[in-house]
């Protein structure tokens, strides 16, 4: 079978001569009279005539030509972006002086019959500070003062954390004597139980630090204790930005247990809990780790002291988000960086400047231009003869594989004194397999209009995904849209995996920096005047119960999981809806399609009954039955909490 011809402009005669006449019905209404014996009409056919032999020249143009087209008008392929995890490092003690987990440190999933180890990489070094308990005092609500309760601590009298009925805003306050930005601290409490009737599992507790302007919310680990309510260690992972500050001459750095709002069906305190002794120290510490292999200080050759001279790293394709790769040259100095840039159009003769090809592995210098009267302009300095040229550091690796789920990340592949094990508390995202050449080609026409003008809402969503090739969707709204004159709204969706096909609502929130990366790129690209706001489209959680009644012989338990497996699956902004691309932006749910989805399932005999709840995905509280769920013009679905019932046929 021969290979099938790329078809690069699929126009018809017929399609033409059919779009010139509704062209003339637009422009010149008073021109009736369409017949094939019109002279008008005799001139259009010529004219899609000869349209037509150029189209069927076009289209005999052969792969490899387009490509050099694509190369003429700068367009690269993207790489490959690596998919980022939080990593946190568990220590077998706590430490006595401060323990470095140094840049490069590699950990990995574990390896399988099946699949293969994923290595990830930190590309920041990590100091794990030893801490202790400093002092304890308590809040009232309302009130920034703290009442000191070190002394009954020193002398193991009880003392209450909170009110004597605890109010939302009643705090228990504890300082630690060093500020651990990124540590994992333990509080081991010595309680009684007396603050009665809160649920253990769920108590309405927020644990805060204070970062020398608010207080951050900490994420908890573990909680032994219930809510305070009995002997045992609390587990907090302090953020970033945790300051020794001074709160009524009390000097410490502070965290705070912070009595909430209790939501709906969760018990609150009767009684405050009452503690009679508290420790602290640290246990570990979390910091960003990228699906990547990290070389550094690479040699690339030797400069020949000419313009355009080009160089080949060893381990191409460079990756894109794992560090920022930079050329450094040898001199009496030392080395002297060398700064990327995407072009050499701004490039003056003196700029060290280089242009990375990710994809070829290519570092290239500036070019020489000879001008009209005879004398060179160089685009960006050219490295003196003879000297020694590296590439300082640079990540290979990276693509879907990357985005691995929650607590996959459990093996330590770099040996590091005292580190007991490791692990990943959130799936990692971001990973993005390398573009393909088939998607560029889509993409030249799009960047020889654009030209790095955003103008249109196809410009914007072009540029935001070349700023971030890690998104998985992009919408532009723009005026007229439900977007104020002049106002733009960019709206993304991340790439991340489910986990176990399921998708958690906070995976779906793009990361800051990911976001900044977007708005720096349009802003430079926006017309004067234009207002971008880039953000997550609004997510209306769906909730499906169904009843389903299986074919005999047919397994019930596993028609149920299918069941659900088929639901996640097509209720998803991204794999799911009718194409499997992502649910459309706006698009109505109606059950009718949800029965469709069931019945097709090789179990089931026999779809008895659906309803569609919708669901909001932060608070699970839950609508009215509904035939069909209506989503606003540029909202997503999201799955919440499917509900299958199988009656065994």
């Amino acid at each position: 079978m021969p290979l099938p011809i790329p078809n690069l402009d699929d126009r018809t005669f017929q399609g033409l001569v059919d779009e010139a006449k509704r062209l003339v019905q637009r422009r010149c209404p008073e021109w009736t009279d369409h017949n094939v014996s019109d002279p008008g009409v005799t001139l259009i056919e010529t004219f899609a005539s000869m349209t037509d032999q150029v189209i069927y020249r076009l289209n005999r143009i052969p792969d490899r030509f387009y490509v050099k087209f694509l190369e003429l008008i700068g367009v690269r392929l993207f790489p490959a972006t690596a998919a980022h995890a939080a990593v946190t490092f568990w220590l077998s003690a706590p430490p006595e002086e401060t323990l470095h987990i140094p840049t490069g440190t590699r950990v990995a999933t574990l390896r399988t019959e099946t699949d293969p180890a994923i290595t990830f990489t930190t590309f920041a070094t990590l100091p794990i500070i030893p801490c202790a308990l400093a002092r304890v005092a308590t809040m009232a609500a309302g009130s920034e003062q703290l009442k000191d309760a070190s002394e009954s601590l020193l002398k193991k009298e009880e003392f209450a954390c909170f009110g004597k009925v605890p109010k939302p805003g009643d705090a228990l306050v504890v300082g630690l004597t060093e500020a651990i930005p990124n540590n994992a601290v333990t509080l081991r409490f010595n309680c009684d139980i007396e603050g009665v009737g809160v649920d253990p599992n769920n108590p309405p507790l927020r644990w805060e630090a204070w970062d020398g302007e608010r207080w951050t919310d900490c994420e908890v680990d573990r909680d032994a204790t219930g809510g305070l309510n009995r002997d045992g260690d609390v587990v907090v992972h302090v953020p970033a930005g945790h300051v020794i500050a001074v709160f009524d001459g009390l000097r410490a750095a502070w965290l705070r247990a912070r009595v909430t709002e209790a939501d709906q069906d969760q018990p609150t305190y009767g009684a405050s809990p009452t503690i009679k002794g508290l420790s602290a120290f640290t246990i570990g510490g979390t910091t960003d780790a990228a699906h990547a292999e990290l070389i550094e200080a690479e040699p690339l050759g030797v400069s020949e002291g000419v313009s355009s001279q080009r160089f080949t790293v060893r381990r191409g394709p460079v990756l894109a988000g794992a560090g920022t790769p930079s050329v450094e040259t040898s001199s009496e100095e030392g080395w002297a960086e060398w700064t990327a840039v995407p072009d050499f159009t701004e490039s003056g003769p003196a700029d060290r400047h280089f242009v990375l090809d990710a994809v070829a592995g290519e570092v290239v210098f500036g070019p020489a231009v000879r001008l009209a009267d005879g004398s060179l302009h160089h685009y960006g300095a050219v490295p003196d003869k003879g000297v020694q040229i590296r590439l300082r550091s640079y990540g290979v690796g990276g693509g879907r594989m990357g985005n691995v789920a929650k607590g996959a990340i459990s093996v330590l592949k770099s040996s590091i004194p005292y580190v007991a094990s490791v692990g990943n508390r959130r799936p990692s995202q971001g990973g993005v397999d390398g573009e393909d050449i088939e998607n560029a080609k889509v993409r030249g026409p799009i960047v020889l209009r654009t030209r790095g003008r955003a103008v249109t809402a196809e410009d914007y969503e072009f540029l935001a995904r070349e700023a971030a090739p890690g998104v998985a969707r992009v919408r532009c709204v723009s005026a007229g849209e439900g977007v104020d004159a002049g106002s733009v709204r960019v709206l993304v969706v991340p790439a991340v995996e489910a986990d176990a096909g399921r998708l958690r609502f906070e995976q779906l929130v793009p990361p800051q920096d990911l976001l900044e990366s977007i708005v720096r790129r349009l802003d430079e690209c926006r017309l004067i005047g234009a207002r971008v706001l880039v953000e997550p489209p609004l997510y209306r959680g769906i909730t499906v119960v169904a009843r389903l009644r299986s074919r005999p012989r047919a397994s019930g338990t596993r028609l149920q999981a299918a069941a659900l497996d088929a639901l996640f699956a097509y209720l998803n902004p991204l794999t799911g809806g009718p194409d499997g691309d992502g649910w459309p932006f706006g698009r109505a749910v109606h059950s009718g399609e949800v029965y469709a989805v069931l019945q097709a399932l090789s179990g089931t005999e026999l779809v008895e009954d659906v309803r569609i709840f919708g669901a909001d995905p932060i608070t699970g509280r839950r609508g009215q039955a509904a035939q069909r769920l209506e989503l606003e013009p540029h909202a997503l679905v999201f799955s919440y909490e499917h509900q299958v019932l199988v009656d065994q046929g």
